[in-house]
C-alpha cells in the first residue's frame, strides 16, 4: 500500500492513530460487548490476551500492506471509542472493505460519520482506490442510515456468503462528499 509513515488524521472532533497496545481496554470492549457486536460475526476478545493478540496481528497485517486500521479517538475527552478499518483489498488494491465499530455512549453524534467520511476520502485520493464496499446487517439501522447518507449506493445481486443476514453497498470513486 505505499503507506510510508502511517497517516494519522485529525477531524472537527476526532484524532484517528495508529493501533497501540496500550489502547487493549478498548479494543476489548469493542469486541466483546454485546450491543457493539449484535449484527457482527466475528471473533471475541474476552480477555487483555486476547485483545492484545487482536493488536498485534493487526498491526502485523498492517506492516504487510494488507490492512489499514485506525483507533478512532474522541478529541475532547482524549479517549479511545472505536475503530475503523479499510481492509479485504482486491488483488489489483482498486477495491477495499471498510469496517467501523464505536463505543455505544459515543453513537447518535455523527462521530463515525466523521470518521468514515475522512476515510472513505483518504482511501480514494492517497491509496487510489476505485471502489469502497461496507458489509453491514439488513437489521443495523444505524449503519444503513450512515452508509446511505454518505452515498453508499446497495448492490442487491451481491450476498456475502459468510454471514446471509449482511448486505452490501458500494460507494464508487467520490461518492462522499
Amino acid at each position: 500500500m505505499n503507506i510510508e509513515a502511517f497517516p494519522e488524521i485529525e477531524t472537527l472532533r476526532l484524532i484517528l492513530k495508529k493501533p497501540e497496545t496500550e489502547d487493549w481496554p478498548t479494543v476489548l470492549f469493542l469486541r466483546s460487548n454485546p450491543e457493539v457486536n449484535r449484527y457482527v460475526n466475528r471473533p471475541s476478545a474476552e480477555t487483555k490476551s486476547k485483545a492484545l493478540d487482536f493488536i498485534n496481528r493487526i498491526s502485523a497485517d498492517m506492516s504487510n500492506g494488507k490492512i489499514i486500521m485506525w483507533f478512532i479517538f474522541d478529541k475532547a475527552k482524549n479517549e479511545m471509542i472505536g475503530t475503523i478499518i479499510l481492509w479485504n483489498f482486491s488483488e489489483d488494491r482498486k477495491s477495499a472493505e471498510l469496517g467501523y465499530d464505536l463505543k455505544p455512549d459515543f453513537q447518535g453524534q455523527g462521530l463515525m460519520n466523521e470518521a468514515l467520511q475522512t476515510v472513505v476520502e483518504y482511501g480514494f485520493k492517497h491509496l487510489h482506490l476505485n471502489k469502497i464496499e461496507a458489509f453491514t446487517s439488513h437489521e443495523n439501522q444505524s449503519s444503513l442510515k450512515l452508509l446511505e447518507r454518505n452515498n453508499f449506493i446497495l448492490n442487491e445481486s451481491r450476498r456475502d456468503p459468510s454471514n446471509p443476514n449482511n448486505i452490501i453497498f458500494e460507494c464508487l470513486h467520490n461518492c462522499v462528499k
